[in-house]
């Protein structure tokens, strides 16, 4: 399957989640989980899978009417929370290969933590795109949900922001590296991620859901 019918697939099943308007978080949390465990936890597709289940929110609102926010609200805070558990799958893929000091590099171990700084915006980066390509209720009802996140916080930038703060504990990360601009490829970290994502994922889908 081609990347584009990859983005495809989720964006039709998101669009089909948010129409039935029935377990609307639980169902979007779980198409985001699944696409992104088919691929390596990188920056690169955690923004792909982002913008595919933002464009299925976006097709799927337009047949929602005075539940359109309570709906958008489930959809809205599903990709939140399926990106928080990817920045706590990164950390700990991060916390992994830093204990083998003689494989990484520090600049791969920098490109991994800017993937996880980057998550909060990349959503939402997504979030905004909806709010422009929407009609004007969608769109209050997005730009309301962007305001108050800028208040409450997103559940993937205080994941983010949690993880930063552990891995400054270790040995091998420094601050300086932290906060390093040096751009660099670590797709073996990111399979490593999507690994761990996998089994964050499939223990979620053996407990009952609490949403």
């Amino acid at each position: 399957m081609t990347e584009i019918d990859q983005q495809q697939e989720v964006q039709d099943a998101v669009r089909a989640a948010v129409k039935s308007g029935t377990d609307v978080h639980q169902q979007i949390k779980a198409i985001t989980l699944n696409a992104l465990t088919k691929r390596q936890l990188d920056m690169e597709n955690i923004k792909s899978v982002t913008e595919a289940v933002g464009n299925g929110i976006n097709e799927g609102m337009a047949t929602h009417g005075e539940h359109a926010k309570e709906v958008f609200m489930h959809a809205a805070t599903a990709l939140d929370d399926a990106l928080a558990i990817a920045a706590e799958a990164s950390k700990l893929a991060i916390e992994e290969a830093a204990s083998r000091v003689n494989e990484y590099s520090e600049h791969d171990l920098n490109d991994a933590i800017k993937d996880l700084q980057g998550m909060e915006k990349s959503f939402l980066g997504t979030l905004e795109k909806i709010a422009k390509g929407s009609n004007q209720v969608v769109a209050d009802i997005v730009s309301d949900f962007i305001a108050h996140t800028g208040q409450s916080g997103t559940a993937v930038g205080k994941q983010a922001l949690t993880a930063l703060e552990a891995l400054k504990a270790l040995p091998q990360i420094s601050k300086e590296i932290i906060v390093a601009n040096t751009v660099a490829t670590a797709s073996t970290l990111a399979q490593i991620g999507s690994g761990i994502l996998l089994g964050i994922a499939e223990s979620l889908q053996s407990s009952p859901s609490k949403k």
